[in-house]
């Protein structure tokens, strides 16, 4: 047996081997990511890009699990890391049945380029909503999650991971491609690595993906300070660029050139795959003399070693048992609706939710997301073999009568080209008349917030210009508003909203996936008690933000903010009440009693948060623990949440991360402890005291 195909040596040992019988223009070859075959040592074709953020993507097919931001709604590592296994299931079925058929084409690999673990900085950024939220300890613990369940913990991986953008990246999108992000060392320490830290020392994630901008001057795909965070931190995964990131080089950032320049400085400086085509001009490169064969020998052993982790040269097929059966079946749909339940988060209630059907005789559904199924989707989402929008959930699950009217265009002033303007409220406004209650399905989706350069952003290359609804949303919201009847907000959206007209409730559905609208009606007629808490702040006006280039962490997310807050991070209602008391705190251990004095089952978030008297401490606390706890009326329990010794850390103006404070005080409740989450949930936080 030759040695890159024995599987008692290990991976490193194997690509070593194989990538030695390769020509350099072979190994070359490889570094691409659309590598071709290599017949004469059985290497089959192979596309490294795929995608699986919330269920696999663009490749047919697939469980279709809430966003990103949903996802992080839940506060919930153990969903986090089943969604990652499924996805991972799903991808291996997928990818054993094209290759069967000899269908080696993008988005069939087991490379998946999840998860998005970008600080969601700014509420204005489009692709936020790919993201775990503002607060990098809750990004970490899920994206940890994420990435164990979906690489698995045998000897070869369920499919790899792919840790991105590497690191300091969150907009603006207009300029990504030229953009120089501008980073304190404290800022990059205490915010935009620790995720990556995590996913990398924990997770052992397989893949980093870069950047498009340059971060304090360096190309972020070529940052011998990124690279050397890598190194630092033990990475033995593969290192690839953000799609054409590579070209940016010389086209945009001006830090090389020529093409050869920029393929050997992102060569050199560590990045071993290129998606995109520089690379197709490695070997002009090596003429020139810009680099040597040991570099590329380097970079393509890296990647075969990824390969060969993946089985994809052993004798025998791999996870056999996950045949095409798996694929979107029921168990796993039974999971994105769990997981859409748990993600929406309610943020107003008068009293109205939950609807008791018994009393109602019609219902009006109205807004252009109440019958979307884009809405459901986000972006880089699969394609679910069922859908149920929040129309048909509210048809499916209420007796009486459901009105329905679009009501008005997700953005402009008319749905028709040859209808007047406003051309659907008339239709709204008799719908709203004649129902008992209005539930107005209104927000944003994908081709309004998104990336640059994906098919239907409308505006700003996929970023917001602000945080209001468009402005024929908010017609149609005043209107309905003006009728007198009882009136629910379901938003569709990936970021932070303000709807600006009062309503009686308001619920966050973000972008919930193939069964949203399922979830929806649960929680609306009370099936389901709502659970989901807000994991970025949602902010009054955008005009009272810094300016969205500024990266520095000054008035932004949570831990840093001043003012202008609408609805604060960790922030979300339910249908009961459930109270924290007797915090201890103990070897790095909380102890805390929650208990349910409301008369509904619930389940809530209990969430920790410290605060330190070191100078160097972010101005209001930060969150170092959490747990999901499920509660029936009138029952208490004791949680154990363990807090990182990192909890007590805080990081200075160099950048150096210690222990410099001497009193902590930490809080536990089901909010934060600021006045303003204690006031809009109406319960208070516990605290103890903590010397170290």
């Amino acid at each position: 047996m030759e040695r890159y195909l024995d599987p008692s040596l290990t991976p490193e040992e194997r690509a070593e081997d194989l990538t030695d019988r390769l020509t350099v223009e072979e190994q070359a070859s490889q570094l691409r990511y659309d590598a071709p075959p290599v017949p004469r040592l059985g290497i089959p074709a192979y596309n490294w890009w795929n995608e699986g953020l919330h269920g696999v993507a663009r490749a047919g097919t697939a469980t279709l699990f809430p966003q990103a931001i949903g996802m992080a709604a839940t506060f919930d590592p153990a969903l986090l890391h089943r969604i990652g296994e499924i996805t991972a299931v799903e991808a291996r079925a997928k990818h054993t049945a094209a290759a069967e058929h000899g269908d080696f084409d993008i988005y069939k690999g087991l490379t998946l380029w999840a998860p998005n673990i970008n600080l969601f900085r700014d509420p204005r950024w489009g692709r936020g909503h790919e993201t775990y939220g503002e607060d990098p300890f809750l990004t970490a613990r899920l994206g940890v999650a994420f990435v164990q369940g979906m690489q698995g913990d045998g000897p070869i991986l369920r499919a790899a991971a792919c840790a991105k953008h590497f690191a300091v990246h969150s907009g603006p999108e207009s300029v990504r491609h030229s953009f120089d992000a501008k980073v304190s060392p404290k800022d990059l320490e205490e915010s935009y690595l620790p995720a990556f830290r995590a996913l990398v020392t924990e997770a052992r994630v397989e893949g980093v993906m870069g950047a498009y901008n340059r971060v304090n001057g360096e190309p972020a795909c070529a940052s011998p300070m990124l690279m050397d965070k890598l190194r630092e931190w033990g990475f033995d995964g593969y290192f690839v660029s953000d799609c054409w990131a590579i070209r940016d080089f010389h086209q945009s950032h001006g830090v090389t050139r020529t093409v050869t320049e920029s393929a050997a400085l992102a060569l050199r400086s560590g990045c071993d795959l290129n998606c995109g085509n520089t690379y197709m001009y490695m070997l002009a490169a090596l003429e020139e003399g810009l680099i040597d064969p040991a570099d590329i020998r380097r970079a393509c052993i890296r990647v075969l070693r990824t390969r060969i982790r993946l089985g994809l040269f052993d004798p025998k097929p791999q996870f056999p048992e996950y045949t095409y059966d798996v694929i979107a079946c029921p168990e796993h749909k039974a999971e994105a609706l769990s997981c859409a339940e748990k993600s929406m988060v309610l943020l107003k209630n008068d009293g109205i939710l939950p609807l008791d059907a018994s009393r109602l005789r019609s219902v009006a559904v109205i807004g252009p997301n109440g019958d979307s199924r884009t809405a459901l989707e986000g972006n880089y989402c699969g394609t679910a073999d069922r859908y149920i929008t929040f129309l048909e959930g509210i048809q499916d699950a209420f007796p009486g009568r459901v009105y329905y009217a679009q009501g008005c265009h997700l953005y402009r002033d008319r749905t028709s080209q040859l209808a007047l303007e406003d051309d659907r409220y008339a239709e709204a406004l008799a719908a709203a008349e004649a129902a008992d209650v209005v539930i107005a399905c209104l927000g944003l989706d994908a081709t309004l917030e998104g990336e640059e350069g994906d098919t239907g952003n409308e505006f700003s290359s996929g970023d917001k210009q602000d945080l209001r609804l468009p402005q024929s949303q908010r017609k149609l919201l005043e209107k309905l508003h003006a009728t007198g009847k009882p009136l629910i907000l379901v938003l569709a959206a990936g970021s932070a909203l303000n709807p600006e007209i009062p309503c009686n409730a308001v619920l966050q559905a973000w972008y919930p996936g193939q069964m949203g609208g399922q979830a929806l009606a649960n929680i609306l007629f009370g099936k389901v008690s709502p659970s989901g808490k807000l994991p970025v702040t949602f902010y009054e006006t955008a005009e009272q933000l810094p300016d969205f280039t500024d990266y520095s962490m000054q008035n932004r997310t949570y831990r840093y903010v001043r003012r202008n807050v609408l609805y604060p991070f960790g922030y979300g209602l339910t249908y009961s009440r459930v109270v924290c008391t007797g915090l201890t705190y103990e070897h790095g251990c909380a102890r805390v009693t929650v208990e349910n004095t409301g008369d509904r089952q619930t389940e809530d978030v209990v969430q920790l948060y410290i605060k330190d008297n070191s100078p160097w401490a972010v101005p209001n606390h930060s969150l170092c623990g959490f747990a999901r706890v499920s509660l029936e009326p009138g029952q208490s329990v004791q949680l154990e949440i363990s807090i990182p010794d990192s909890a007590f850390e805080s990081v200075d103006d160099q950048g150096i991360r210690a222990v410099t404070g001497t009193a902590f005080t930490l809080f536990a409740g089901t909010c934060q402890p600021d006045p303003l989450s204690q006031q809009l949930s109406g319960t208070s936080c516990v605290s103890v005291s903590v010397t170290r």
